[in-house]
């Protein structure tokens, strides 16, 4: 199997938010997160996606590992400085989870200070830093024009995302 496809009834599922939902502005957003980061200490925090992990780092906020596809809203993405030591660069098309992008973000997430740079699509690799990442972990991605959502990482959360993922279709 080199990658797995979305179905329709899937699509549909992943659009409800995956954890919690952070409703308000980008700097609203940011200062949740940095509330949360010091109140909770998690294990990493991992961000998905250019918008949030941009506004993340210009606002102070350190994230283990960011996952981006220099797209936003399907349109080229402002450049910015991440700063991260490693950066991993790797292939996933849309509606897809890829076996070499799974493998660049489960070793971006072991490694950590990563960037993992998707040429396509990154946001089902949302779901492969659920998997990999350490409990007591947050993964973080954008929710377009509402907000955030906030993911804490624990074995219920992983088997849940497990689910989603077996039902998926094997693709050679």
């Amino acid at each position: 199997m080199s990658k797995l496809l979305l179905t329709e009834s899937q699509r549909e599922r992943l659009k409800e938010p995956l954890g919690q939902l952070v409703a308000g502005t980008s700097s609203e957003c940011n200062q949740k997160l940095k509330d949360m980061q010091a109140a909770e200490k998690p294990h990493l925090l991992i961000l998905v996606g250019d918008t949030i992990s941009r506004n993340a780092i210009q606002s102070g906020i350190r994230a283990d590992v960011i996952i981006i596809d220099n797209k936003e809203m399907r349109a080229d993405a402002a450049e910015f400085s991440h700063g991260k030591s490693r950066i991993f660069r790797t292939v996933n098309e849309p509606s897809t989870i890829n076996f070499l992008a799974w493998q660049a973000v489960a070793e971006a997430i072991q490694k950590g200070d990563s960037a993992v740079i998707v040429d396509g699509e990154e946001d089902l690799l949302t779901l492969v830093a659920i998997l990999v990442a350490p409990a007591g972990s947050i993964v973080a991605y954008g929710q377009p024009e509402i907000g955030i959502v906030l993911v804490r990482i624990s074995e219920d959360k992983k088997d849940e995302i497990q689910a989603l993922i077996d039902r998926m279709k094997k693709l050679d």
